[in-house]
């Protein structure tokens, strides 16, 4: 049962959902709501509106009391009906997940370039792009998760160049990716002493587009081994993509895109001889083809956009790419539509902040980037030291177990910031086994599992028992997932999701202190908080899952 919905249905009247709040002291009610949004169309003070509202709606056997606190309007459960309703519900396995809906919907990331290894800001946008696909997966949609390689361009040439002059042939003496960072960051240094090594690797890039052997040879060389670097980043962070993308195999058909418009008068050339559009307004002139007729990132956007569609026919297309790029999608989208493509209005931008660390902000090109793999060791490292000073366990299964708890820690402090906002990651803050961190949803979750271990479940449950307070704020959070779960993928925030499962935790250890378990004051109460244990079991480890955090048995 939703009582949301059923505090609606009382109210009789067009009130969003989400007007409804869930007060911080439970004595001003389970649901309130603050009738500020309504004085413009009651044409009265919000207090009056509450008082009025009060007097004309009755209670019913799920809503007992309804009262005017202020310009409130303060909502009162029938504590025993919801307990039976919500427990009910919640100790069936991911409880909130909903059957599929036939929407197909895209998620594009992380998108790396092939001329270094992943870093700290690829790793947002994978923990990002990850949990955004699971909780759109548990609303019903049909998720297929998409990397575009962007593996040519001016960027790439500069590793390649620097490779061909200094490299000498040599193979990696790394990881992969990791070697091929190097040579675009020392093309940098290089370029401040010699800027005509940019002219050489836009010449490059101009030979590589005309097909010339040796710069196609050294590129799949090279390429290769950023592949392959990758993989392994990926592997263990834990994510998997059902099709990738090339942008050499696109970026031409893009081209084809811009010259059959060009023709038809929709972009035009400048004098410089690049091929642009003018979008006027705030977004004004882009250039789709440079002087030389070599392509940018937006060239081949356009073809794989349509392309995208035309293998899946999706519904939604999300497009995972840090704030950085804002400009560049408002741009490709327009452009879109004025191509003519219904589906223009289902591509998004999930647009996400920087992260820096407290050295301050990371620059590739300077060699100042925490690489992604480096920052997974580090935390393993420290995990390890914890477990180790916790647990007597063979080297195997303290590995396993430091695994998942870095993990747990990365993927959390990095979900739990508002995507479009820049934060500092504090790798030490982020293992911790206390606090709003990921160790400490996995230590709860140990917790509870070690109670349930003790206990046999019951068929015969007396929900009037489930009275004291804490026990209600627990039965209260479970009640909330629903909503919670929803407003998380219509607003692609697994942000959301790591508020609710820390305030979940926090009830559940409150819930722990004050209400014994396994001691009881009689049988009959221990089987009903035996099912508040078995729900807290089930919904953490949902609300863990999709965060992409593995639950763990000890700790």
């Amino acid at each position: 049962m939703d009582f949301r919905k059923e505090i609606l249905k009382l109210l009789k009247k067009e009130i969003k959902e989400d007007l409804l709040e869930v007060p911080s002291n439970p004595e001003m009610g389970d649901y309130a709501l603050p009738c500020f949004t309504l004085a413009k169309a009651y044409k009265k003070a919000p207090q009056q509106i509450a008082q009025d509202l009060a007097k004309k709606i009755k209670p019913n056997t799920n809503i007992k009391e309804i009262k005017a606190t202020g310009p409130y309007l303060n909502f009162f459960v029938n504590k025993t009906k919801r307990s039976e309703a919500i427990l009910k519900q919640t100790t069936k396995e991911k409880y909130a997940f909903k059957n599929n809906n036939k929407k197909t919907t895209l998620v594009e990331f992380p998108s790396p370039n092939t001329n270094k290894p992943l870093h700290l800001g690829h790793l947002r946008n994978m923990a990002l792009g990850e949990s955004v696909s699971r909780i759109l997966e548990s609303q019903g949609s049909k998720i297929k998760r998409l990397n575009l390689n962007n593996d040519r361009g001016i960027h790439i040439c500069k590793s390649m160049l620097a490779y061909q002059k200094w490299g000498k042939g040599k193979e990696p003496n790394k990881k992969s990716d990791h070697f091929i960072g190097d040579y675009y960051v020392l093309f940098a240094q290089k370029a401040k002493k010699e800027p005509k090594l940019e002219d050489e690797a836009r010449e490059m890039l101009r030979k590589w587009e005309l097909g010339d052997k040796e710069t196609i040879k050294l590129w799949k060389k090279m390429n290769k081994w950023a592949f392959e670097g990758f993989k392994e980043t990926y592997k263990t962070f834990g994510i998997k993509f059902d099709k990738e993308y090339y942008e050499s195999k696109t970026y031409f058909k893009g081209k084809e895109i811009v010259l059959e418009n060009t023709k038809k008068g929709l972009f035009k050339k400048d004098d410089t001889g690049a091929t642009l559009i003018d979008l006027g307004g705030e977004l004004g002139e882009k250039i789709l083809l440079r002087a030389d007729g070599t392509s940018v990132y937006i060239t081949q956007d356009l073809y794989l956009a349509n392309l995208k569609y035309n293998e899946f026919k999706f519904n939604k297309s999300v497009y995972v790419v840090g704030n950085e790029q804002n400009y560049h999608f408002k741009v490709l989208f327009k452009i879109l539509d004025l191509l003519g493509y219904k589906y223009a209005k289902d591509c998004y931008h999930l647009s996400y902040g920087m992260v820096s660390l407290p050295e301050g902000k990371m620059k590739s090109r300077e060699g100042t980037v925490v690489d992604a793999d480096d920052l997974m060791d580090d935390l393993f490292n420290l995990a390890r030291k914890e477990v180790e000073k916790r647990n007597k366990l063979s080297k195997t299964k303290t590995e396993e177990l430091a695994r998942k708890i870095s993990l747990s820690a990365l993927k959390f402090y990095l979900l739990k910031h508002s995507a479009h906002k820049d934060f500092t990651f504090n790798p030490k803050e982020s293992i911790s086994f206390e606090g709003e961190t990921g160790p400490y949803l996995q230590y709860s979750l140990v917790r509870a599992k070690k109670i349930k271990k003790q206990l046999k479940k019951s068929s015969k449950i007396n929900y009037n028992l489930l009275i004291h307070p804490a026990e209600q704020g627990l039965v209260r959070e479970f009640s909330e997932l629903s909503s919670v779960l929803e407003k998380a993928a219509k607003t692609y925030s697994p942000h959301a999701i790591t508020v609710y499962a820390y305030n979940l935790a926090s009830s559940f250890n409150r819930f722990y202190e004050l209400c014994p378990v396994i001691k009881a004051e009689n049988d009959e109460l221990q089987k009903a908080r035996y099912i508040l244990v078995d729900s807290y079991i089930n919904i953490m480890g949902s609300c863990l899952w999709l965060l992409g955090i593995e639950t763990v048995e000890q700790m």
